[in-house]
């Protein structure tokens, strides 16, 4: 195993399969990796070879952007990961799919999983329901607010009402998928309007948030690179309403 760098040094990745723009969404994390690292590819499996399929698209793209040797670590639904997974590897992925069943596959060792990857400083990179995850309080799906639509019912991911759950813990913020392409914005802001979340950021498709921790720093340091934007979701400062601010790629966010 290779030694990792000093820090911490998450990838999250909003969605999307523009090939164009994948050595850019995934470059800075196999960079940070090493070259011809070995990079764990956690996928929930649905069946019917949906696992296999999933692993193989995300091999080909880690190995078109970068020397890697990606690994598959496949889970099925309802089934739990364990942290001695990150044994032998050199950074982890996580893919994307039905948000809940990551979220419930990551329940049991999600402590335990974070404390190795800050202690060993192995990258984290994050794709729509993995970036999702990654965070202390997990948007995981729904599309009502007291029963009100705030966004498409198509990604409610099989919830009604917004829903947020323990994540890894990874960041200090909340983290939506998919935000311009499949209207997930409203969602966060509902979660943030209605206190289940300080904070949040939605990144559309084709969209990455960088963030960095030294191991000497107090606040993490975010950057948005990609194709679109980053949705910094906030509670005003006075007053019981929700402030929006969008970042294009290059911007660095403000403390998190």
């Amino acid at each position: 195993m290779k030694s990792g760098r000093a820090g911490t040094r998450i990838h999250l990745i909003g969605g999307g399969r523009d090939e164009a723009v994948a050595p850019v969404l995934y470059g800075p994390f196999l960079r940070d990796a090493g070259e011809g690292a070995r990079v764990g590819c956690l996928l929930v499996d649905e069946g019917d070879g949906d696992g296999e399929a999933q692993f193989a698209r995300f091999a080909d793209v880690l190995t078109r952007s970068g020397d890697c040797v990606p690994v598959p670590l496949l889970v099925p639904v309802g089934g739990r990961a364990d942290a001695g997974l990150l044994d032998g590897l050199d950074a982890l992925f996580v893919g994307g799919g039905l948000t809940p069943a990551y979220q419930e596959a990551l329940a049991g060792c999600g402590r335990e999983l974070r404390e190795l990857l800050v202690e060993r400083a192995v990258p984290y990179a994050g794709f729509s329901a993995g970036a999702a995850v990654a965070a202390r309080d997990a948007v995981v799906g729904g599309w009502l607010d007291d029963g009100v639509p705030v966004c498409p019912e198509d990604c409610a991911e099989d919830l009604e009402e917004v829903d947020v759950r323990p994540g890894l813990g990874l960041v200090p913020f909340t983290v939506d998928v998919h935000a311009a392409q499949w209207g997930t914005l409203p969602r966060l802001v509902s979660a943030v309007r209605r206190g289940l979340t300080a904070r949040g950021v939605a990144l559309d498709e084709n969209t990455a948030l960088r963030v960095t921790r030294d191991a000497d720093a107090d606040d993490p340091v975010a950057r948005v690179e990609g194709a679109g934007c980053a949705h910094l979701v906030l509670r005003e400062a006075h007053g019981d309403g929700v402030v929006v601010r969008s970042y294009r790629p290059g911007a660095v966010l403000p403390a998190l």
